[in-house]
């Protein structure tokens, strides 16, 4: 059982790793009403709430304080996972749901600095076995409980700092090296190497992982992270929810049945109620407060670790820790019963009454994962003007670049750029492709651009391409593969010069900007009309010959522009 339990919590450990990386400032910043206001009261009153029917049922105060606190987090996977493949994520529901759920991530730091302080025996309750904190492996399990509570304050700012001070350079050198795989080791050794450091000073691994992710959220490296490790994600998300299955103690429910069906009914009741409460003091629509209520009802992941560390530290007996664990795990198997209850019978009612309510336009982003209409892969010497000017029009851009060198100097220039082979597929899933409108190719090696052109048009069909051509060769590739939007980098630098020229030798500025113009439609036409040769060099070569001498005859069919001394 305690294996089990062990592979369980690692697979808690990597998908708070991701969803750690997820947690911007800027998107803290953004859903600071709801994420500490509707956060907070939703944690803690609900913890309030249940320990109010705990005295009023007469066992105490303080252990269904404890019991409440694990009891009010609700499921990170289940629910995001849920509302992403419905659509939810960008309603109000969604969101609140969301802020929520951040506010519960955040909130397991003081959850785990106050627990210890609740093993106190109470009177009304068997006593907590003093001899389970024998079993934990902790170095400060012998400390006092304030002591403690100052430890694990102290090793969380440590993590704070080393992730910034620490990490981001040492992923830079790693990254100077162009080995991918060395990413992934490096981003998994960052993983095992924090969670064996939570473990050593008794806190969850889970919550260290999760803060490393918070801190590097805002690194160049995020999106390659998270594309190395999101392999991983499914395998240990499933191996999770097996582990958790499988240690329910089915005995207990099978000797007990109506007491786990009668703290599954109290859990879900009880939140959902004090969430339909809260939906209503801000002022959500009535579809939204359902959503938000039904979606976080059900317990969470984060319970299973928490309960696991209360018996270990001596607030709970493992006979206790029992019926909740049971009670959790059940709660979320019944979560997606709940999204279909919403979607096949609560939400058709509104929709009926009111069917454009909550409906955002079809080309909505997302503000919750502030996804960017505009992916820009390569930043250098042509697609760094592209996102300048983006950028001063305020148009979001998400920056991809693999040149590290690159990346950490654009940063320093305010600009917001990542670290990653944009043509690998995962790292376009992390950056938001799959919701973005188009993507400007401004990759340097003609191969690798090609290359994202066709993963682009195979996966994401939804995204239209802008691409960057370094010559006629490369401009016939895209032509090729069917991509129209493509733009020869030297052609309008060498027509700005051109058209200097000219006017410095007499010609009307006007006149000569129009030549340049006529000579670049006809040059744009005249790459698309012989595409069709291209595999014949005697039929391109004629076909070209005949293209420019009709360029010539159109040209002198204008008047001629006639130079003149400046003088």
């Amino acid at each position: 059982s305690g294996d089990m339990m062990h592979f369980a919590e690692f697979g808690v450990v990597m998908m708070l790793f991701l969803v750690g990386l997820e947690l911007q400032p800027s998107l803290l910043w953004r859903m600071r009403t709801q994420l500490l206001g509707l956060g907070g009261l939703q944690v803690f009153g609900t913890a309030a709430v249940i320990a109010l029917i705990g005295a009023a049922c007469g066992l105490g105060f303080r252990l269904p304080f404890a019991a409440g606190l694990i009891l009010a987090l609700s499921s990170t996977a289940i629910v995001l996972q849920s509302l992403q493949e419905r659509g939810q994520l960008h309603t109000p529901g969604g969101e609140a749901s969301f802020a929520v759920l951040l506010f519960q991530d955040i909130a397991v730091i003081p959850i785990l600095a106050l627990l210890p302080l609740l093993a106190v025996t109470d009177l009304t309750l068997p006593a907590a076995d003093p001899a389970a904190a024998d079993h934990s492996t902790s170095l400060i399990a012998g400390l006092a409980g304030w002591t403690q509570t100052l430890v694990v304050l102290g090793v969380v700012v440590a993590i704070v700092i080393a992730d910034r001070y620490l990490i981001n350079p040492l992923f830079r050198v790693i990254a100077r090296t162009e080995i991918r795989e060395l990413f992934t080791a490096a981003a998994l050794l960052l993983v095992v190497g924090v969670s064996l450091l939570m473990t050593l000073v008794g806190l969850s691994a889970a919550l260290g992982t999760f803060l490393a992710g918070v801190v590097l959220a805002n690194s160049e490296f995020r999106h390659e992270l998270e594309s190395d490790i999101e392999p991983f994600k499914g395998l240990l998300l499933g191996l999770f929810f097996i582990t958790v299955g499988a240690g329910i103690d089915f005995a207990l429910v099978a000797a007990q049945p109506g007491l786990i069906a009668g703290l599954v009914g109290a859990l879900l009741a009880t939140k959902f109620l004090f969430l339909i409460l809260l939906s209503r003091v801000f002022r959500m629509p009535a579809p939204a407060g359902l959503l938000f209520a039904l979606a976080l009802a059900p317990g969470g992941e984060f319970a299973f670790v928490l309960l696991n560390y209360v018996v270990d530290h001596g607030v709970f007996t493992g006979a206790q820790a029992a019926p909740l664990t049971a009670t959790v795990a059940l709660s979320m198997a019944l979560s997606p019963v709940l999204f279909i209850l919403n979607d096949r019978l609560i939400q058709p009612c509104f929709a009926a009454r009111a069917p454009k309510k909550d409906a955002q336009p079809d080309d909505a982003i997302d503000p919750a994962t502030h996804d960017n209409p505009v992916l820009i892969a390569g930043f250098g010497r042509f697609g760094n003007i592209v996102g300048r000017l983006l950028r001063a029009n305020g148009i979001g851009t998400t920056i991809l670049d693999l040149d590290s060198e690159q990346v950490a100097l654009i940063r320093r220039l305010g600009i917001k750029v990542f670290y990653g082979d944009a043509t690998r597929l995962q790292l376009l899933h992390a950056a938001g492709a799959a919701r973005a409108r188009l993507i400007v190719i401004a990759i340097d090696n003609e191969e690798k651009s090609i290359a994202l052109a066709e993963t682009v048009q195979k996966h994401f069909p939804n995204l239209k391409i802008f691409a960057r051509a370094t010559g006629r060769v490369h401009a016939h590739e895209y032509m090729k593969r069917g991509i129209p939007g493509f733009y020869r980098e030297t052609v309008g630098s060498s027509l700005d010069l051109g058209i200097d020229v000219m006017h410095e030798l007499g010609v009307p500025l006007e006149r000569a900007q129009h030549a340049a113009a006529k000579f670049k439609q006809h040059d744009d036409t005249g790459v698309r009309d012989l595409e069709q040769y291209w595999e014949d060099d005697d039929a391109y070569f004629s076909h070209a010959r005949q293209h420019m001498a009709a360029f010539e005859q159109m040209l002198a069919s204008d008047e001629k522009p006639q130079p003149t001394d400046r003088k």
